[in-house]
Protein backbone atom coordinates (compact mmCIF):
# COMPACT_ATOMS: atom_id res chain seq x y z
CA UNK A 1 0.00 0.00 0.00
CA UNK A 2 1.51 3.39 -0.96
CA UNK A 3 2.73 5.41 2.01
CA UNK A 4 3.38 8.85 0.51
CA UNK A 5 1.93 11.93 2.17
CA UNK A 6 -0.59 12.39 -0.67
CA UNK A 7 -1.97 8.89 -0.21
CA UNK A 8 -2.15 9.42 3.56
CA UNK A 9 -4.09 12.63 2.88
CA UNK A 10 -6.42 10.67 0.60
CA UNK A 11 -6.96 8.02 3.28
CA UNK A 12 -7.76 10.76 5.81
CA UNK A 13 -10.33 12.38 3.50
CA UNK A 14 -11.97 9.01 2.80
CA UNK A 15 -12.21 8.20 6.51
CA UNK A 16 -13.74 11.63 7.25
CA UNK A 17 -16.30 11.16 4.46
CA UNK A 18 -17.20 7.69 5.77
CA UNK A 19 -17.69 9.14 9.27
CA UNK A 20 -19.94 11.88 7.86
CA UNK A 21 -21.95 9.31 5.87
CA UNK A 22 -22.46 7.14 8.97
CA UNK A 23 -23.42 10.21 11.02
CA UNK A 24 -26.11 11.08 8.43
CA UNK A 25 -27.49 7.55 8.70
CA UNK A 26 -27.96 7.86 12.49
CA UNK A 27 -29.26 11.42 12.71
CA UNK A 28 -31.68 10.50 15.51
CA UNK A 29 -28.70 10.09 17.86
CA UNK A 30 -27.72 13.73 17.36
CA UNK A 31 -31.25 15.14 17.68
CA UNK A 32 -30.97 15.79 21.46
CA UNK A 33 -27.62 17.51 20.90
CA UNK A 34 -29.17 19.73 18.22
CA UNK A 35 -32.04 20.67 20.54
CA UNK A 36 -29.59 21.49 23.35
CA UNK A 37 -27.50 23.61 20.97
CA UNK A 38 -30.54 25.50 19.65
CA UNK A 39 -31.75 26.15 23.21
CA UNK A 40 -28.42 27.42 24.52
CA UNK A 41 -27.12 29.19 21.42
CA UNK A 42 -28.79 32.59 21.78
CA UNK A 43 -28.37 32.92 25.59
CA UNK A 44 -24.65 32.14 25.30
CA UNK A 45 -24.24 34.31 22.20
CA UNK A 46 -25.81 37.35 23.87
CA UNK A 47 -23.94 36.65 27.12
CA UNK A 48 -20.67 36.40 25.19
CA UNK A 49 -21.19 39.73 23.44
CA UNK A 50 -22.10 41.53 26.70
CA UNK A 51 -19.18 39.78 28.43
CA UNK A 52 -16.66 41.40 26.08
CA UNK A 53 -18.35 44.79 26.57
CA UNK A 54 -18.40 44.58 30.38
CA UNK A 55 -15.08 42.80 30.98
CA UNK A 56 -12.86 45.93 30.61
CA UNK A 57 -14.84 47.57 33.43
CA UNK A 58 -14.53 44.48 35.64
CA UNK A 59 -10.79 44.30 34.99
CA UNK A 60 -10.39 48.00 35.77
CA UNK A 61 -12.27 47.65 39.08
CA UNK A 62 -10.33 44.47 39.86
CA UNK A 63 -7.10 46.43 39.29
CA UNK A 64 -8.42 48.93 41.86
CA UNK A 65 -8.78 46.04 44.37
CA UNK A 66 -12.58 45.93 44.13
CA UNK A 67 -13.93 42.35 44.60
CA UNK A 68 -15.22 40.84 41.37
CA UNK A 69 -18.65 40.01 42.73
CA UNK A 70 -19.12 43.58 43.93
CA UNK A 71 -17.82 44.88 40.56
CA UNK A 72 -20.35 42.79 38.64
CA UNK A 73 -23.22 43.89 40.90
CA UNK A 74 -22.20 47.55 40.45
CA UNK A 75 -22.06 47.08 36.66
CA UNK A 76 -25.52 45.47 36.67
CA UNK A 77 -26.94 48.37 38.68
CA UNK A 78 -25.29 50.94 36.38
CA UNK A 79 -26.51 49.10 33.28
CA UNK A 80 -30.08 48.94 34.58
CA UNK A 81 -29.90 52.60 35.60
CA UNK A 82 -28.56 53.77 32.23
CA UNK A 83 -31.11 51.59 30.41
CA UNK A 84 -33.94 53.07 32.48
CA UNK A 85 -32.66 56.60 31.86
CA UNK A 86 -32.46 56.01 28.10
CA UNK A 87 -35.94 54.50 28.16
CA UNK A 88 -37.39 57.62 29.72
CA UNK A 89 -35.33 59.95 27.51
CA UNK A 90 -35.80 58.42 24.06
CA UNK A 91 -38.54 55.86 24.70
CA UNK A 92 -41.44 58.32 24.30
CA UNK A 93 -39.93 59.71 21.07
CA UNK A 94 -39.43 56.21 19.63
CA UNK A 95 -43.00 55.28 20.58
CA UNK A 96 -44.33 58.48 19.04
CA UNK A 97 -42.43 58.03 15.76
CA UNK A 98 -43.29 54.34 15.55
CA UNK A 99 -46.99 55.02 16.17
CA UNK A 100 -46.95 57.76 13.53
CA UNK A 101 -45.23 55.39 11.09
CA UNK A 102 -47.87 52.69 11.68
CA UNK A 103 -50.72 55.19 11.34
CA UNK A 104 -49.27 56.61 8.11
CA UNK A 105 -48.39 53.22 6.60
CA UNK A 106 -51.48 53.11 4.30
CA UNK A 107 -50.82 56.64 2.98
CA UNK A 108 -47.11 55.82 2.54
CA UNK A 109 -47.96 52.78 0.43
CA UNK A 110 -50.48 54.80 -1.60
CA UNK A 111 -47.93 57.56 -2.19
CA UNK A 112 -45.33 55.01 -3.31
CA UNK A 113 -47.82 53.53 -5.79
CA UNK A 114 -48.65 56.98 -7.13
CA UNK A 115 -45.00 57.90 -7.59
CA UNK A 116 -44.32 54.51 -9.19
CA UNK A 117 -47.11 55.19 -11.69
CA UNK A 118 -45.64 58.62 -12.41
CA UNK A 119 -42.25 57.06 -13.06
CA UNK A 120 -43.82 54.39 -15.26
CA UNK A 121 -45.55 57.05 -17.36
CA UNK A 122 -42.44 59.21 -17.68
CA UNK A 123 -40.64 59.60 -21.00
CA UNK A 124 -37.39 57.92 -19.92
CA UNK A 125 -39.32 54.83 -18.75
CA UNK A 126 -41.03 54.69 -22.13
CA UNK A 127 -37.61 54.77 -23.80
CA UNK A 128 -36.51 51.97 -21.48
CA UNK A 129 -39.48 49.85 -22.58
CA UNK A 130 -38.71 50.58 -26.24
CA UNK A 131 -35.06 49.57 -25.84
CA UNK A 132 -35.86 46.40 -23.88
CA UNK A 133 -38.06 43.42 -24.60
CA UNK A 134 -39.98 43.81 -21.34
CA UNK A 135 -42.63 46.32 -20.33
CA UNK A 136 -43.05 47.60 -16.79
CA UNK A 137 -46.20 45.48 -16.44
CA UNK A 138 -44.24 42.37 -17.44
CA UNK A 139 -41.44 43.23 -15.01
CA UNK A 140 -43.98 43.78 -12.23
CA UNK A 141 -45.60 40.44 -13.06
CA UNK A 142 -42.24 38.70 -12.85
CA UNK A 143 -41.55 40.25 -9.46
CA UNK A 144 -45.00 39.19 -8.26
CA UNK A 145 -44.44 35.63 -9.49
CA UNK A 146 -41.08 35.55 -7.70
CA UNK A 147 -42.66 36.70 -4.45
CA UNK A 148 -45.47 34.14 -4.79
CA UNK A 149 -42.96 31.36 -5.41
CA UNK A 150 -41.04 32.38 -2.30
CA UNK A 151 -43.99 32.81 0.05
CA UNK A 152 -43.03 29.58 1.81
CA UNK A 153 -39.53 30.93 2.49
CA UNK A 154 -40.99 34.17 3.82
CA UNK A 155 -43.34 32.16 6.01
CA UNK A 156 -40.46 30.12 7.38
CA UNK A 157 -38.60 33.33 8.14
CA UNK A 158 -41.61 34.74 10.00
CA UNK A 159 -41.96 31.48 11.92
CA UNK A 160 -38.31 31.71 12.90
CA UNK A 161 -38.79 35.28 14.14
CA UNK A 162 -41.82 34.20 16.18
CA UNK A 163 -39.75 31.39 17.66
CA UNK A 164 -37.04 33.84 18.68
CA UNK A 165 -39.58 36.18 20.23
CA UNK A 166 -41.15 33.29 22.17
CA UNK A 167 -37.71 32.46 23.60
CA UNK A 168 -37.08 36.05 24.66
CA UNK A 169 -38.31 35.47 28.22
CA UNK A 170 -35.91 32.55 28.65
CA UNK A 171 -33.02 34.64 27.33
CA UNK A 172 -33.84 37.55 29.66
CA UNK A 173 -33.84 35.20 32.66
CA UNK A 174 -30.75 33.13 31.78
CA UNK A 175 -28.40 35.76 30.31
CA UNK A 176 -27.72 37.64 33.61
CA UNK A 177 -26.71 34.38 35.34
CA UNK A 178 -24.51 33.16 32.46
CA UNK A 179 -22.91 36.60 32.18
CA UNK A 180 -22.26 36.73 35.94
CA UNK A 181 -20.28 33.48 35.94
CA UNK A 182 -18.43 34.40 32.74
CA UNK A 183 -17.28 37.68 34.28
CA UNK A 184 -16.47 36.09 37.64
CA UNK A 185 -14.57 33.01 36.41
CA UNK A 186 -13.16 34.14 33.05
CA UNK A 187 -9.52 33.38 33.94
CA UNK A 188 -10.31 29.99 35.45
CA UNK A 189 -12.54 29.14 32.50
CA UNK A 190 -9.72 29.68 30.00
CA UNK A 191 -7.45 27.36 32.03
CA UNK A 192 -10.12 24.64 32.03
CA UNK A 193 -10.69 24.99 28.28
CA UNK A 194 -6.94 24.77 27.65
CA UNK A 195 -6.92 21.27 29.16
CA UNK A 196 -9.00 19.98 26.26
CA UNK A 197 -6.37 21.06 23.71
CA UNK A 198 -4.00 18.21 22.73
CA UNK A 199 -1.07 20.63 23.09
CA UNK A 200 1.30 21.89 25.73
CA UNK A 201 -0.26 24.14 28.33
CA UNK A 202 1.61 27.26 27.22
CA UNK A 203 0.67 26.70 23.53
CA UNK A 204 -2.98 26.14 24.42
CA UNK A 205 -3.07 29.31 26.49
CA UNK A 206 -1.44 31.29 23.67
CA UNK A 207 -4.10 30.11 21.18
CA UNK A 208 -6.91 30.95 23.61
CA UNK A 209 -5.37 34.34 24.33
CA UNK A 210 -5.16 35.21 20.63
CA UNK A 211 -8.73 34.00 20.03
CA UNK A 212 -9.91 36.08 22.98
CA UNK A 213 -8.03 39.12 21.67
CA UNK A 214 -9.56 38.76 18.20
CA UNK A 215 -13.12 38.49 19.54
CA UNK A 216 -12.59 41.26 22.07
CA UNK A 217 -11.20 43.67 19.46
CA UNK A 218 -14.03 42.95 17.03
CA UNK A 219 -16.98 43.08 19.45
CA UNK A 220 -15.84 46.13 21.42
CA UNK A 221 -14.80 47.98 18.26
CA UNK A 222 -18.03 47.18 16.43
CA UNK A 223 -20.16 48.29 19.40
CA UNK A 224 -18.41 51.67 19.56
CA UNK A 225 -18.51 52.18 15.79
CA UNK A 226 -22.22 51.26 15.56
CA UNK A 227 -23.02 53.73 18.34
CA UNK A 228 -21.04 56.49 16.60
CA UNK A 229 -22.72 55.75 13.25
CA UNK A 230 -26.16 55.82 14.88
CA UNK A 231 -25.49 59.17 16.54
CA UNK A 232 -24.07 60.71 13.34
CA UNK A 233 -27.01 59.47 11.27
CA UNK A 234 -29.49 60.85 13.81
CA UNK A 235 -27.80 64.27 13.79
CA UNK A 236 -27.70 64.26 9.98
CA UNK A 237 -31.36 63.27 9.71
CA UNK A 238 -32.32 66.01 12.18
CA UNK A 239 -30.40 68.59 10.15
CA UNK A 240 -32.13 67.72 6.87
CA UNK A 241 -35.51 67.27 8.61
CA UNK A 242 -36.40 63.76 7.44
CA UNK A 243 -39.32 62.09 9.20
CA UNK A 244 -38.84 59.20 11.67
CA UNK A 245 -35.22 60.26 12.14
CA UNK A 246 -34.70 58.40 15.44
CA UNK A 247 -36.10 55.11 14.14
CA UNK A 248 -34.04 55.35 10.96
CA UNK A 249 -30.89 56.14 12.98
CA UNK A 250 -31.49 53.10 15.23
CA UNK A 251 -31.91 50.93 12.12
CA UNK A 252 -28.62 52.30 10.78
CA UNK A 253 -26.90 51.62 14.09
CA UNK A 254 -27.93 47.95 14.23
CA UNK A 255 -27.46 47.14 10.55
CA UNK A 256 -23.94 48.59 10.69
CA UNK A 257 -22.95 45.38 12.51
CA UNK A 258 -22.82 43.76 9.05
CA UNK A 259 -19.68 45.05 7.29
CA UNK A 260 -20.12 46.68 3.86
CA UNK A 261 -23.72 45.44 3.38
CA UNK A 262 -25.17 46.95 6.58
CA UNK A 263 -25.01 50.61 5.45
CA UNK A 264 -26.83 49.73 2.20
CA UNK A 265 -29.57 47.95 4.16
CA UNK A 266 -29.92 50.97 6.45
CA UNK A 267 -30.24 53.51 3.64
CA UNK A 268 -33.14 51.72 1.87
CA UNK A 269 -35.93 52.65 4.37
CA UNK A 270 -34.46 56.15 4.78
CA UNK A 271 -34.49 56.69 1.00
CA UNK A 272 -38.09 55.48 0.79
CA UNK A 273 -39.22 57.87 3.54
CA UNK A 274 -37.26 60.72 1.96
CA UNK A 275 -38.57 59.97 -1.53
CA UNK A 276 -42.17 60.04 -0.28
CA UNK A 277 -41.52 63.54 1.05
CA UNK A 278 -39.77 64.72 -2.14
CA UNK A 279 -37.04 63.53 -4.52
CA UNK A 280 -34.79 66.30 -3.18
CA UNK A 281 -35.22 64.93 0.37
CA UNK A 282 -34.13 61.50 -0.90
CA UNK A 283 -31.02 63.14 -2.34
CA UNK A 284 -30.30 64.81 1.02
CA UNK A 285 -30.72 61.46 2.80
CA UNK A 286 -28.24 59.91 0.37
CA UNK A 287 -25.77 62.75 0.97
CA UNK A 288 -26.04 62.27 4.75
CA UNK A 289 -25.42 58.52 4.40
CA UNK A 290 -22.38 59.09 2.16
CA UNK A 291 -20.87 61.66 4.55
CA UNK A 292 -21.39 59.40 7.58
CA UNK A 293 -19.89 56.39 5.81
CA UNK A 294 -16.90 58.45 4.67
CA UNK A 295 -16.29 59.61 8.24
CA UNK A 296 -16.72 56.05 9.50
CA UNK A 297 -14.52 54.49 6.83
CA UNK A 298 -11.71 57.03 6.99
CA UNK A 299 -11.71 58.16 10.64
CA UNK A 300 -13.83 56.13 13.08
CA UNK A 301 -13.09 52.56 11.97
CA UNK A 302 -9.34 53.02 11.39
CA UNK A 303 -8.91 54.72 14.80
CA UNK A 304 -11.03 52.25 16.74
CA UNK A 305 -10.60 48.95 14.92
CA UNK A 306 -7.26 49.55 13.23
CA UNK A 307 -6.07 46.36 11.55
CA UNK A 308 -6.30 44.09 14.57
CA UNK A 309 -8.26 41.41 12.72
CA UNK A 310 -6.17 41.78 9.56
CA UNK A 311 -8.97 40.54 7.29
CA UNK A 312 -8.87 41.69 3.67
CA UNK A 313 -12.04 43.54 2.49
CA UNK A 314 -12.49 41.10 -0.41
CA UNK A 315 -12.37 38.21 2.07
CA UNK A 316 -15.09 39.90 4.14
CA UNK A 317 -17.31 40.36 1.07
CA UNK A 318 -16.91 36.71 0.08
CA UNK A 319 -17.61 35.63 3.66
CA UNK A 320 -20.81 37.69 3.73
CA UNK A 321 -22.00 36.27 0.39
CA UNK A 322 -21.45 32.68 1.53
CA UNK A 323 -22.85 33.29 5.03
CA UNK A 324 -25.95 35.02 3.62
CA UNK A 325 -26.65 32.05 1.34
CA UNK A 326 -26.14 29.57 4.17
CA UNK A 327 -28.01 31.14 7.06
CA UNK A 328 -29.26 34.63 6.27
CA UNK A 329 -28.79 37.67 8.49
CA UNK A 330 -27.54 35.87 11.61
CA UNK A 331 -24.77 34.07 9.72
CA UNK A 332 -23.75 37.36 8.08
CA UNK A 333 -23.36 38.95 11.52
CA UNK A 334 -21.32 36.00 12.84
CA UNK A 335 -19.23 35.42 9.69
CA UNK A 336 -16.37 37.85 10.39
CA UNK A 337 -15.75 37.04 14.10
CA UNK A 338 -15.99 33.28 13.42
CA UNK A 339 -13.54 33.65 10.54
CA UNK A 340 -11.17 35.64 12.78
CA UNK A 341 -11.21 32.87 15.42
CA UNK A 342 -10.72 30.11 12.83
CA UNK A 343 -7.88 32.10 11.29
CA UNK A 344 -6.14 32.25 14.68
CA UNK A 345 -6.57 28.49 15.19
CA UNK A 346 -5.35 27.56 11.70
CA UNK A 347 -2.36 29.92 11.87
CA UNK A 348 -1.28 28.42 15.21
CA UNK A 349 -1.75 24.87 13.96
CA UNK A 350 0.39 25.66 10.92
CA UNK A 351 3.02 27.30 13.14
CA UNK A 352 3.14 24.26 15.43
CA UNK A 353 3.34 21.96 12.41
CA UNK A 354 6.33 23.91 11.08
CA UNK A 355 8.01 23.80 14.50
CA UNK A 356 7.40 20.06 14.67
CA UNK A 357 9.04 19.58 11.26
CA UNK A 358 12.07 21.64 12.33
CA UNK A 359 12.41 19.67 15.58
CA UNK A 360 12.12 16.40 13.69
CA UNK A 361 14.88 17.44 11.27
CA UNK A 362 17.10 18.44 14.18
CA UNK A 363 16.58 15.06 15.86
CA UNK A 364 17.39 13.21 12.61
CA UNK A 365 20.51 15.32 12.16
CA UNK A 366 21.68 14.56 15.71
CA UNK A 367 21.08 10.83 15.15
CA UNK A 368 23.06 10.91 11.91
CA UNK A 369 25.96 12.67 13.65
Amino acid sequence: MPDSKYFRLGYTIIIILVIIMLAVKVQFIFTPLVIIFQTLFFPFLISGVIFYLFRPIVLYLDHKKVPKTLSIVVIYILFIGIGTLLFFLIGPEIQKQFKTLIDNAPSIIETLQTKANEIRQSSWMSRFEENSNMTVEQATAKVSDYLKNNVSNIGNGITGVIGIISSLATIIVTVPFILFYLLKDSEGLSTKIARFFPLKANESKKILKDMDSALSSYIQGQAIICLIVGIMMYIGYLIIGVKYSLILAIVAMFTNVIPFIGPFLAIIPALIIGFIDSPFMAVKVLIVAIIVQQIDGNISSPLIMGRKLDVHPLTIILLLLVAGSMGGLLFMILAVPVYAVLKVIVSHIYRLYQLHKIEKKQVLKIEED
